[in-house]
């Protein structure tokens, strides 16, 4: 049987945009495959690793009558990206096998059964769906993603707190060294709803969200088409996101966050807007001499200028100086350079502003004229 026949391009995007969650090195085989599933005239691609689920469906030419299976997806992959773009390619299945040929290539590749394939349960509670275009979420998770802590004992802190309240969806994401947050409005009023987004859930759909334009056609202008917004919903243990022919469903961290109000500054009285490349670069410059360990800066506030200094156990130091429209008391604080230079780098605005205290009280980063973003990182001793 023809499974499906269809140009090499249009079958590989549609395998990659549910392969970043396929582990090459699983307890069970069968969820390093992709589940086929052929069914009136369109070929649904599915994948899992227990805690979350991908799937999108493709319009492609093959055999009427339905038929599923599943077969090793890296390999797949592997091979049609060896293939030319404009290339039709064909997936035939005979005896526990799955073969693709493609002009003159041939490869036959083992088969596992589709009903073995472990799906996950979805709930039947979720609450009520709510969008917001793919770009406003995609820029939220930009900005707090590198706050997320990595194999944390406190699991709850390794992934993101989505908040939907009202008419505001807030992110927040911390290591309890440092936290990001931020915030977007919704067309619709939300009864509060609060969930935390596993770490490798929030890095897949950051890798699969669009920027805002070309989706699959062009607008009836001629100009780019925006993408279609996200829509999302909540159940207590799952949450699940449609989004450009795609449905994400994955399972969610237990346990209860930290209240993230009570960690940001209300009161610090020293304001200094910074060009925000400017800082950045100089941080670069100073961290390439930090300890390797400690990655510590000092930054010296003083009326008129801003000093940076680093060094290291081979007694090597950088220095850098800024010119700055401040005119407060002088405060020499430090820094771990990195949670910095992570702020930074994932901000494309021109300005930032940061609001200080003194050389022992955690600092805030806002960007001027915008509220709906705000970093907290605290002070190391150097």
């Amino acid at each position: 049987m023809i499974v499906l026949k269809a140009p090499q391009d249009k079958l590989l995007a549609a395998l990659q945009s549910v392969s970043g969650i396929v582990e090459r090195r699983h307890t069970l085989p069968i969820l390093a495959n992709v589940m086929i599933r052929r069914h009136a005239g369109q070929c649904e691609f599915t994948t899992s690793d227990l805690e979350i689920q991908v799937r999108t469906s493709a319009a492609m030419d093959g055999d009427k009558g339905d038929f599923s299976t599943t077969v090793g997806a890296r390999k797949l992959i592997d091979i049609l990206r060896t293939l030319p773009p404009d290339q039709t390619v064909s997936l035939s299945a005979a005896q526990n096998k799955l073969t693709l040929q493609g002009g003159k290539s041939r490869f036959t590749l083992q088969t596992l059964p589709a009903d073995d394939f472990p799906l996950v349960q979805e709930a039947a509670d979720f609450g009520p769906t709510f969008s917001v275009p793919q770009k406003t979420l995609k820029g939220l998770i930009d900005q707090v993603h590198f706050a997320m802590a990595v194999h944390d004992i406190r699991y709850y802190l390794n992934g993101i707190l989505f908040v939907a309240e009202g008419h505001t969806l807030t992110l927040v994401a911390t290591d309890g060294h440092r936290l990001a947050l931020a915030q977007a409005t919704l067309d619709v009023e939300m009864p509060k709803q609060e969930v935390i987004l596993p770490r490798k859930t929030v890095l897949e759909l950051q890798r699969l969200l669009k920027d805002g334009a070309k989706d699959t056609k062009p607008a009836k202008d001629g100009s780019e088409a925006e993408a279609a917004p996200i829509a999302m919903c909540f159940a207590a243990n799952q949450a699940r996101f449609t989004f450009s022919g795609m449905e994400f469903v994955t399972k969610l961290v237990e346990g209860k966050f930290p209240d993230f109000n009570r960690v940001i500054p209300k009161n610090h009285k020293q304001h200094i807007t910074l060009g925000r490349g400017t800082l950045l670069t100089s941080l670069q410059r100073a961290a390439i001499l930090t300890s390797e360990k400690f990655k510590g800066v000092r930054m010296n506030f003083e009326p008129g200028a801003l000093r940076i200094a680093s060094n290291n156990a081979e007694q090597e130091e950088a220095k850098e100086e800024l010119e700055i429209d401040y005119s407060g008391p002088s405060i020499e604080i430090g820094f771990n350079v990195t949670y910095l230079m992570d702020v930074l780098s994932n901000m494309d605005q021109e300005l930032v502003t940061l609001s200080l205290q003194d050389a022992n009280s955690s600092a805030l980063f806002t960007v001027p004229e915008q509220d709906g973003f705000k970093y907290v990182v605290m002070p190391m001793r150097i």
